[in-house]
């Protein structure tokens, strides 16, 4: 699968499944899916990730994250050129991790906020909430972090 159809699922499953949220629940509502460990929370976060960011203003917030997204996706493109078509599961981490800051940067440009709902919990410990895309950012680096730890070679071409 190349990066572009990795990214674009990626992009279609998260804005499908916020399209849900904010359709199917009021902001800041919980719905209990597996009791201590696993909830729906639909919330809106103005910042990045861990809510980073969350109390700047707009103005300042808006353009920052939009030239994030475009550094990001300049390093991605770029990188991505040296990896040879046969290093599949190279190739499938970056299209995560592309897909992922789009979605994102959907919700950025339409809400001006990211639109989250994944609430994980064990017990009375919460971690914070997150959506689709932030999935697939966190599983594409993990990828490419463990290809570069545990691949053979030198170079990124040579690994998985």
């Amino acid at each position: 699968m190349s990066i572009r159809a990795v990214s674009l699922l990626a992009v279609i499953l998260d804005q499908l499944s916020k399209y849900w949220i904010v359709r199917s629940c009021k902001l800041g509502q919980s719905v209990t899916v597996l009791k201590e460990y696993f909830y729906i929370t639909y919330i809106q976060n103005p910042g990045a990730a861990f809510g980073f960011m969350a109390d700047m203003p707009a103005y300042l917030r808006i353009p920052f994250f939009i030239l994030i997204t475009l550094g990001a996706g300049i390093i991605v493109y770029a990188y991505q050129r040296f990896i040879p078509p046969e290093k599949k599961l190279h190739r499938f981490a970056l299209g995560l991790i592309w897909g992922g800051a789009m979605g994102n940067f959907i919700d950025r440009l339409f809400y001006r906020k990211v639109v989250d709902f994944i609430d994980v919990r064990y017990h009375q410990h919460q971690w914070y909430v997150f959506n689709i895309a932030d999935s697939c950012i966190t599983v594409g680096l993990t990828l490419l972090i463990l290809g570069y730890l545990f691949g053979r070679g030198a170079h990124p071409q040579e690994r998985f």
